[in-house]
């Protein structure tokens, strides 16, 4: 958090505590979000590998599944 105090401040030193405040809340809360949708990704393709294991076609829909994720990220 200090860092992202330090960082306004170059950008902005005339920032109220309320700005400063508000500023450190988007901050941390992208960096949550982002960590979130990363782990749900993880746990949704280790259940998805558990379900497919025998079926060779699942196994490619997955793999379809998992391009089109990485090719929007």
């Amino acid at each position: 958090m200090q860092q992202l105090l330090v960082q306004l401040e170059k950008t902005n030193p005339t920032a109220t505590e309320s700005e400063q405040i508000s500023y450190v809340n988007i901050a941390t809360q992208s960096s949550f979000k982002q960590r979130t949708v990363a782990a749900l990704k993880a746990g949704g393709e280790t259940a998805l590998d558990q379900l497919i294991l025998e079926n060779k076609y699942l196994k490619i829909v997955k793999a379809v599944i998992k391009g089109w994720f990485n090719s929007q990220a």
